[in-house]
């Protein structure tokens, strides 16, 4: 393998070429404890003069060259080293922002020059082409005229982290300001003291072995993105007579699924270990770590094209569920656990089940996951292998629908309803409980509405979801008062009977007033929980609070009973 590695610094780096990061690549994942990381290596090489600091290795893909204006750049697909690189330029950026203005002739000088290295002489090339899974185009407006739109309109992670980028790196150079250094000196550093390592390669099928031997070496880079390569390695490899489109196929295949794990955080981890964890040639005990999971599906595509494109479409349909499940806000109560969601993930998956089979099944085992982990507040170690093992067989040996509906039945089996209900009566469900408080509040709130014949649709509850689940969770009584002298207050402030959601804050709002005073308020929510508890206003006293917690035990009795279990509830 002819690669030949040049050492560049930052401004050799980005002269004469034009980065552009591929649709098929990781979108920008950088937080902001890597940013800071950046910040403070800057830091410290400013305070050792002459000394120069190793960033990363880029490996790029040579593509044709652009001419703009009579000068020709050199493209570079940029296959691994895309988050420092993008924020350095980031960095260039808001630097130039800050310079706006500047009437000193060095800086006025520093401030054009950044200009024509960030975007070119037709002032619309930017040195940085493509930002994959922008869909908003908020890095190329940034490059481009120095637009920073707040952090609060991001959509997707990828377009967050960009906007903070944004914030952070002006943030930083404001700083850098008020501690008496100079722009000269921010300058010079990055452009000249700031070193990569430039694999440029013209074979794409070198690519990945390049990136995979690199990353074999303990570097930081995902074991998700690892897969990728590894998997586009295979397929360089293998024999093929229509490579060409085989590679086409494979990079709109990873196009879909970067813009799938780039919608919420954790999905591309969750997504590896559980895509491996399914495809396991025997059941195992517990969810596969991310390195297993690359070995299992490594070895799942038998080293053939073929295999590479299975296993890819494969993670695409498993990124899917992964968000499917994840965007469903009203099962948040139940998703905590890990092994719990995977096997929901795995009934998600079962594209043979009819509609009505799918919706028995995913009811069914959310009644059980909440029984067992939201009710009886077990914890991750409850239950591994037997949910584990149950969504390898729903998966590998198509569990028929009434014999899955069985085994979930069998995992709640030693936690009997009525325990379950005991669990909850004149208990604490307030403290270390409040998502799983919101989620049963909201199923409440469900089945008000269709007891009164009402169309569950209450803007109010995008609000209370959008939210923290403590900004919602409002104390009938409040929590700071005692009801009289005779009685303990911790004992009852915190039951089931005398808690209701709010939407976000209003429960600040109405603080230590007494519950006549809330009425009103109750009322205007249109909530239908919160206006049960006004018409039981003004007696609210113990005796109303366990009134009303028998008739939410009742529901809840009836609600998360197994169909067995049914036949016994008065």
């Amino acid at each position: 393998m002819n690669v030949q590695p040049q050492l560049h610094t930052f401004h050799q780096l980005v002269s004469g070429r034009l980065f552009r990061i591929p649709q098929y690549q990781r979108a920008y994942s950088w937080g902001t404890k890597q940013r800071r990381d950046l910040f403070e290596d800057i830091n410290r090489t400013f305070e050792r003069p002459g000394s120069t600091h190793f960033m990363a290795t880029v490996v790029g893909l040579r593509r044709e060259p652009r001419i703009i204006l009579a000068t020709e750049f050199q493209v570079i697909d940029v296959v691994d080293g895309q988050q420092r690189l993008t924020t350095l330029v980031i960095l260039l950026k808001a630097i130039e922002k800050a310079l706006n203005g500047a009437t000193d002739p060095t800086e006025i000088a520093i401030a054009q020059e950044l200009r024509s290295t960030l975007v070119k002489a037709d002032e619309v090339a930017p040195v940085l082409l493509q930002t994959n899974h922008d869909s908003s185009s908020y890095c190329l407006n940034y490059l481009r005229g120095g637009h920073r739109p707040d952090v609060s309109v991001a959509r997707t992670i990828a377009d967050r982290e960009l906007l903070k980028a944004f914030e952070e790196c002006e943030s930083f150079v404001a700083n850098w300001l008020l501690i008496g250094r100079t722009m000269l000196d921010l300058v010079t550093l990055i452009r000249n003291r700031l070193y990569f390592i430039l694999y440029e390669i013209t074979d794409e099928s070198l690519v990945y072995s390049v990136f995979e031997v690199l990353n074999s070496r303990g570097l930081d880079v995902s074991w998700f993105d690892r897969l990728k390569s590894a998997l586009m390695g295979i397929a360089f490899d293998a024999e093929t007579g229509n490579a060409a489109e085989t590679i086409d196929e494979l990079h709109n295949i990873w196009r879909d699924i970067y813009d799938c794990v780039g919608l919420r955080q954790g999905i591309g981890t969750e997504a590896l270990r559980f895509a491996g964890t399914l495809k396991a040639t025997a059941q195992t005990s517990r969810p596969l770590a991310e390195e297993e999971a690359v070995s299992v599906l490594r070895a799942a595509t038998r080293g053939t094209v073929k295999g590479v494109i299975d296993i890819s479409q494969w993670m695409l349909r498993v990124a899917k569920a992964v968000d499917a499940l994840q965007s469903n806000r009203r099962r948040e109560g139940v998703t905590g656990i890990v092994q719990a969601r995977l096997l929901a993930v795995s009934i998600l998956l079962r594209d043979d089940f009819s509609e009505p089979d799918r919706h028995a099944a995913m009811e069914n085992w959310e009644r059980v996951s909440f029984r067992i982990f939201g009710m009886f507040r077990k914890d991750s170690r409850t239950k591994v292998g037997e949910y584990v093992r149950l969504a390898w067989y729903c998966w590998n040996e198509e569990a028929s629908p009434a014999f899955l509906n069985q085994e979930l039945e069998g995992l709640a089996y030693e936690y009997g309803i009525d325990d379950a209900v005991d669990e909850l009566r004149n208990s604490d469900c307030y403290s270390e409980w409040k998502e799983e408080l919101r989620y049963l509040l909201f199923r409440y709130e469900e089945h008000l509405a269709a007891r009164s014949g009402q169309k569950f649709d209450n803007e109010q509850w995008n609000r209370i979801w959008a939210d923290t689940a403590t900004r919602s969770i409002e104390h009938i009584f409040p929590q700071s008062a005692a009801l009289d002298d005779a009685t303990d207050h911790g004992a009852f402030v915190h039951r089931l009977g005398n808690l209701v959601l709010l939407p976000p804050g209003l429960n600040s709002a109405l603080g230590m007033k007494p519950p006549i005073e809330k009425k009103d308020a109750y009322f205007k929510t249109g909530l239908l929980i919160a206006q049960d508890v006004a018409n039981r206003i003004p007696e609210w006293d113990i005796a109303a609070i366990e009134a009303r917690e028998e008739e939410m035990l009742k529901w809840v009795r009836q609600e998360w009973a197994n169909p067995s279990e049914r036949g016994s509830i008065i």
